[in-house]
């Protein structure tokens, strides 16, 4: 899949080809569905598919008060997207001009003009240009537009703002089942207090600079991903009340790992499995006994993942 980041340089070499268009935060269920039948149409028509999404979420521009932290990485939303098999993602900046941009303009000029779009493929719910003027159906009187229907589980319909929420409530099974994967936090590895080294349970403190939701307070058990392979892993998440902790962290305690140390080094935490809430406890002794308990449980429910460099960095092209 090539990534373009804008359309500066931008040249295609084919006259058509279908575009399915959103903000993809977390490509959720729903979202598959809409890249799913952008690429079986591009297919048909025997043309590209073309990802298209924004750098940013339109919030950050539109009400920043209101904007919500993401379900995942761009990095993350991108590995996803090129599991489809689709032929190019653009992402567009999301600025003052995107914003101030008629509907009408966004499609002749950048639609149908640089990315030769013939066919526009929607989220029931999809909207553009300035004042969202732009909606599903507005686009389907003025180009061959499929709107993709929500997506419902049980009844539920499957949303990023339903999926933020149950991130934080650490409803985990509820999260897994509308990503139809274990949420993922990333970042890189950051030194912390060292206190679990004297433990006996050396953690992983993960450091980010990007604004993810994050699940809430307690341990879970999972999956830690760095460049050189994928370790079950007990992870933590809170301010350690056993420990006099003020900053709430995540660290995690990967399973069976004896390599060497891997500070600055970019990792993945999937949550598969909620443990318990956490909690202080009386003395160290306590909380070490607690830390093998939730060491074992973590190893009788996460399944060993292949050692295998789990995930790769993509590389934009401008």
């Amino acid at each position: 899949m090539r990534i373009h980041l804008g359309l500066d340089r931008w040249h295609p070499e084919w006259d058509r080809s279908v575009v399915c268009i959103g903000s993809f935060d977390g490509i959720h269920l729903g979202h598959q569905a809409v890249i799913q039948t952008a690429v079986n149409e591009a297919s048909r028509r025997r043309c590209p598919c073309l990802v298209t999404t924004f750098d940013r979420h339109p919030l950050a521009i539109l009400a920043p008060d209101r904007c919500p932290p993401a379900l995942a990485t761009l990095d993350q939303n991108l590995r996803e997207i090129e599991r489809f098999g689709t032929s190019v993602t653009v992402i567009l900046p999301f600025d003052e001009a995107m914003r101030q941009t008629p509907a009408e303009i966004f499609l002749e000029r950048m639609l149908r003009g640089h990315l030769k779009a013939e066919h526009i493929v929607v989220g029931h719910d999809f909207s553009m240009g300035k004042d969202r003027q732009g909606t599903a159906e507005w686009m389907s009187h003025r180009i061959e537009t499929t709107i993709v229907p929500p997506f419902e589980i049980q009844g539920e319909r499957v949303s990023s703002r339903a999926l933020r929420d149950g991130v934080r409530e650490g409803a985990l099974e509820r999260v897994t089942h509308f990503l139809g994967r274990p949420f993922a936090l990333a970042g890189v590895v950051v030194p912390g207090q060292q206190l679990g080294r004297t433990l006996g349970y050396p953690t992983a403190n993960l450091g980010r600079s990007f604004e993810q939701v994050v699940p809430a307070d307690g341990v879970y058990g999972g999956i830690a991903r760095l460049r050189q392979g994928s370790w079950r892993a007990a992870m933590s998440i809170g301010h350690r009340p056993a420990v006099g902790g003020k900053a709430r962290t995540v660290e995690a305690f990967l399973l069976d790992y004896d390599g060497p140390e891997f500070y600055g080094a970019a990792m993945e935490l999937e949550f598969w499995v909620r443990l318990r809430e956490e909690r202080d406890f009386p003395d160290l002794d306590a909380l070490r006994d607690q830390m093998a308990r939730d060491v074992q449980s973590t190893r009788e429910s996460v399944l060993l993942p292949e050692r295998r460099a789990p995930f790769h960095t993509v590389h934009p092209t401008r």
